[in-house]
């Protein structure tokens, strides 16, 4: 990727010349804040041969472009395809729903989606992306398979307002749109979708995925704790955090997150703790969601937690919505007086086609560190690739009432020990 300014535009330099000699070779020109008018001009004139242009805050002038053809705005699109043979017709439709999956992801202005723009348009006209291809579904032997083996569970989410709502939404979303899909399920989950889910994803895998846990970035875990190495009975405490502690009812609370679908609910809490099984332990987030119908509403998973080879890192698993997501989690840094921590995790939801990563900022209260802490926490993100302006600060403004609590026979902190009344 070659990155200029458009001040190479008006130069008339050796760095005009070099810009006009990788616009010819490119496959891909993206044009972002561009709105001089004669840089735009300019990119005018030298583009004409450059299959795919796509522009982000932009000249008006300036036109996204896709497979060689020009993808104009959506109401002077709309009035050409009635004018258009049906195999133009399709090309240009397919374009302007590359185009509209890219913008939207564009607006959410976060890491994650910028590379999904760029990912969209090089599968689509370039050459296959295979996490992109992963999640096409098959066609007539997906619907084969979903009347063969889960008519009544169809049938049950067809009649359930909120199973029924929750597929017409999700039928809006382009099926790489991580945001817009779980913002779909978090708002209409009910036993109906659930059952649906489990059946035709997650027993019968009727779409035919095989999504992968990410193995990139790869992050160090925390090496020592107060001084001593970091032992996984240990590792296990700073999870549990605050819980128990000074009457907390929560482990630690969300500052801010990395991850646009999963990270940026309001009112995140985080419940770890260990359960009566020997060796077992458990992880329950308790989070808000804004449903898209505006309601404020109260949500809860359960993951079980394995540990992982090296101290410090831990296998996450959890049903949802009927299907499986695995997770790799690494505690990245936890300061001695437990005032903040940074876990990181990679994830996949398997038969739904869905990899992630993402990362948590977390203290007792859900407040931000304070500047002495700066630096350190600058370091910690460093470690996962992150910078500070990619996280989503999490709204802790009205947290009424979380339906909080833990199983009976649940067991806390086994090593370490912090200080009443900190």
């Amino acid at each position: 990727m070659l990155v200029y300014t458009d001040n190479s535009c008006r130069a008339n330099d050796e760095a005009t010349r070099q810009l006009k000699t990788s616009i010819s070779r490119s496959d891909i020109l993206m044009i972002i804040a561009v709105t001089n008018q004669e840089s735009a001009q300019w990119i005018q004139t030298n583009s004409k041969t450059t299959p795919n242009i796509i522009c982000f805050d932009s000249s008006p002038t300036l036109t996204n472009k896709l497979g060689g053809s020009l993808v104009q705005t959506k109401t002077s699109i709309e009035s050409l395809f009635t004018k258009l043979p049906l195999p133009q017709f399709e090309k240009l439709k397919e374009s302007e729903q590359v185009v509209g999956s890219v913008l939207e992801a564009w607006d959410r202005q976060n890491s994650d989606d910028i590379k999904f723009c760029l990912l969209v348009i090089v599968n689509a006209y370039i050459k296959p992306v295979p996490v992109l291809q992963n999640l096409r579904a098959k066609g007539f032997s997906t619907l084969q398979c979903m009347a063969k083996n889960c008519g009544p569970q169809i049938l049950n989410c067809l009649l359930d307002p909120n199973c029924r709502k929750a597929l017409q939404c999700l039928n809006k979303c382009s099926p790489i749109d991580q945001v817009c899909n779980y913002q779909c399920i978090a708002s209409y989950e009910s036993p109906q979708l659930e059952e649906f889910s489990l059946c035709v994803l997650q027993k019968h895998n009727c779409l035919d995925l095989d999504a992968k846990i990410p193995n990139l970035p790869r992050v160090t875990p925390l090496a020592s704790f107060r001084g001593e190495p970091l032992d996984q009975e240990t590792a296990e405490d700073l999870f549990i955090g605050w819980l128990g502690i000074n009457n907390s009812d929560w482990s630690w609370r969300v500052v801010a997150g990395q991850n646009p679908a999963y990270d940026q609910f309001p009112c995140q809490y985080q419940l770890f703790y260990r359960g009566k099984a020997k060796g077992s332990f458990w992880y329950e987030p308790v989070f808000q969601v804004k449903t898209i119908e505006g309601d404020l509403v109260w949500r809860r998973r359960k993951y079980r937690v394995k540990r992982g080879k090296a101290s410090g890192t831990f296998h996450f698993s959890v049903l949802d919505n009927g299907v499986v997501s695995n997770e790799f989690w690494t505690i990245v840094d936890v300061c001695d007086d437990l005032s903040w921590g940074l876990f990181h995790y990679h994830g996949a939801a398997r038969v739904a086609g869905q990899s992630y990563t993402g990362a948590v900022l977390v203290s007792l209260d859900g407040l931000y560190p304070d500047e002495s802490q700066r630096d350190r926490l600058i370091a910690a993100l460093d470690k996962c690739g992150i910078k500070e302006w990619e996280l989503f600060d999490v709204d802790n403004c009205s947290c009424l009432n979380p339906p909080l609590g833990l199983p009976e026979g649940s067991n806390l902190h086994y090593k370490i020990k912090v200080e009443e009344n900190v």
